[in-house]
């Protein structure tokens, strides 16, 4: 029969699965030929083909390919407890972005207990076993297979008939959708990161489990990378720099609502200053809105009824406010101010809000999960055909944003849920897909389609960066509102003169300043380029006696270049003053003694021992001026 591979036919015999067709193309390479797609739908190696079926398939370097390779890996773990553990009842294993995990009920184990269970792992791989789907005729089938398994029990009653299926590795059957590896013999590094404990369903309310985090490789240089990373991670943990370098504090007095210390204002000011210039090139006009508004403004919009347990409330004069935990509704006040036309349209509207959130003790995290935050948010409102004109304007703006900071992105387009579960029309909701994805389709950035993600409100992109230790952070968000225009009768004048409910866009780019700053902190390593540097140079005299010209050069440096710039005048040697530049990342150390103050010269250090000796003060502030205003990345003077 004729089936169609990367843009050419091929003929195959009759009854060929993908795997089949995999091993005549000698796709055997562990990376290789994890899954097939058939047309968009991904499948397992197992599945036939049919006459004229288009094939192809997924690699480990392809990010559908490892979320496949990660979820067989969790099986095997999975396994592996069992057989270790036979009183252990397992739960949910899904892959994450970097690896998977797996949750287990009547399971206690600690760090010491790794070993033994990686060793067993081990044995599985060697085994190579088969990985067999199973497809269950109806619950009551299904239910009988996991008879033992409260837990799996529950998620079967919530699941329709006909989709209820499992994957069978040796003894151990789990439920599961798939896809899966043919064999678990792909599977070359395995490794047991960490154990914590996490609620069944995330709710408090329910069973404590013992849940293992672990991550595995095609190839073990690749797992030897990943651990390298995990190490250097450790050593630009935000918390600890942001500490030795005074960017910001967290106080007991204020838990998880962070104090941006003088040195961290600096670098905030100039995220906020680079931000403003490209809202204002853009067409932005920017608002500030109260922290704190009544509770039938939040009523109206609805956040009263679904958000409250995560407000902070209060009482002024018998009427009940709430601090926001959102700008949104602000700015639909502000809309409202005045009757609109469609030649204002689109409207962008900009603000950088305060917004509080109530998050447990436990969750919080540095500035990455934290109490009370700043968004840059904006909303967009605009006519109905004009949306896809403002998305691909907001990417666009996001892709040079991202690209400053020397950050990757990918891009999720996430469609309409359920429908009973959504608010809008039909029509409105294919219209404002529709215009999402041609967006993205002209922008030409690669990007994924979660179907069924979407808001209740709207499809969204979700814009997920890629830091410096190849971390993925879902940080920037565009997404169409079809509710709180509604909830706030928000009308224009259109061309005809009648009223027209305007079409909404939300975005956010750094999404949380506070986050992306602590993102920014661990890319950079604390390394900031010299534009959003707290200190770009520090001026070290050899004597007392050059303290002056230090001086001298300092304020120079201050007023044309616009680069902060500071004397280290303490009784020192230079050899410690050095360390101690270092030690606070400055990028750039001038040392100055009767040689550079005879011949009017600067010696430069870099912060990474780059040295330039002898060089002319009016060719250092040429070479920084050009490096601070095109904002780059890399030290003009990096290379000796």
């Amino acid at each position: 029969m004729k089936i169609q591979y990367q843009g050419r036919d091929l003929i195959v015999p009759e009854n060929s699965s993908a795997l089949d067709l995999a091993k005549t193309l000698k796709l055997t390479d562990p990376k290789q030929a994890l899954a097939a797609k058939i047309g968009d739908e991904v499948v397992d190696l197992s599945h036939p083909l049919s006459e004229g079926d288009s094939v192809s398939f997924l690699s480990f370097d392809d990010p559908k390919g490892q979320e496949i390779f990660w979820h067989t890996s969790s099986h095997v773990l999975a396994l592996a407890i069992l057989r270790l553990y036979p009183k252990a009842v397992p739960t949910i294993g899904p892959a994450i972005d970097k690896g998977f995990y797996y949750d287990f009920a009547n399971l206690k184990i600690s760090e010491e207990d790794f070993g033994a269970i990686e060793d067993e792992v081990k044995k599985i791989i060697k085994e190579g076993a088969l990985v067999h789907k199973k497809v269950f005729k109806d619950k009551k089938e299904a239910l009988k297979a996991f008879a033992h398994n409260p837990y799996k029990k529950e998620l079967i009653q919530e699941l329709p008939d006909g989709t209820l299926t499992g994957y069978q590795i040796e003894e151990f059957l789990d439920l599961c959708r798939g896809p899966h590896l043919a064999n678990v013999g792909k599977i070359k590094a395995f490794k047991i990161l960490k154990t914590s404990g996490a609620y069944w369903r995330g709710d408090a309310e329910k069973e404590m489990l013992t849940r293992i985090y672990a991550i595995s490789y095609p190839e073990r240089d690749l797992l030897l990378q990943y651990l390298a990373l995990i190490e250097e991670a450790k050593k630009r943990d935000h918390k600890l720099l942001g500490q030795q370098l005074a960017l910001f504090g967290l106080k007991e007095e204020a838990p998880g609502m962070p104090f941006i210390y003088p040195k961290g204002l600096i670098i905030w000011d100039n995220l906020l200053q680079f931000l403003r210039k490209g809202l204002k090139k853009a067409g932005y006009i920017e608002i500030k809105t109260p922290i704190l508004l009544t509770k039938e403004l939040w009523e109206r919009s609805g956040h009263w009824f679904y958000y409250k347990e995560n407000m902070y409330t209060t009482v002024v004069e018998d009427r009940e406010f709430a601090i926001k935990p959102m700008n949104c509704p602000g700015c639909m006040l502000y809309y409202k101010t005045h009757t609109h036309s469609y030649r204002e349209l689109p409207l962008r509207v900009a603000e950088f809000g305060n917004v509080h959130r109530y998050e447990a003790s436990g969750a919080l995290n540095g500035l990455f999960r934290v109490r009370s935050f700043h968004q840059d948010d904006a909303h967009i409102f605009t006519e109905k055909h004009k949306i896809k004109e403002e998305i691909l304007n907001i990417l666009f703006f996001a892709q040079n944003l991202y690209n400053t900071f020397g950050l990757s992105f990918r891009m999720e387009l996430s469609t309409r849920p359920e429908k009973a579960k959504t608010i809008g029309s039909d029509q409105d909701w294919e219209h404002a897909t529709s215009a999402l994805k041609a967006a993205l389709d002209e922008m030409g950035h690669a990007y994924q389609i979660n179907e069924g993600g979407g808001a209740f409100y709207g499809p969204k992109i979700d814009i997920h960066i890629r830091d410096a230790l190849e971390r993925s952070w879902q940080c920037g968000t565009v997404q169409v509102d079809f509710s709180l225009p509604e909830k706030f009768d928000l009308e224009y004048i259109a061309s005809n003169g009648s009223r027209q409910r305007p079409a909404m866009i939300h975005r956010a780019l750094f999404g949380s300043i506070e986050r992306f700053f602590g993102v920014l902190i661990e890319h950079f390593g604390g390394k900031f380029p010299l534009w959003l540097s707290p200190l770009g140079v520090r001026m070290i005299p050899v004597a007392d006696r050059h303290a002056e010209y230090a001086r001298l050069l300092a304020n120079k440096i201050e007023e044309e270049v616009g680069v902060a710039c500071d004397v280290d005048d303490s009784n020192e040697s230079v050899a410690k003053k050095i360390r101690n530049a270092q030690l606070l990342k400055i990028n750039y150390m001038i040392t100055v003694g009767d040689q550079e103050v005879k011949n009017q010269t600067i010696s430069l250090r870099t912060r990474d021992n780059v040295i330039h000796s002898n060089l002319a003060l009016s060719h250092f502030l040429e070479k920084i001026k050009t490096e601070k205003d095109e904002r780059s990345l890399i030290s003009v003077f990096a290379l000796a």
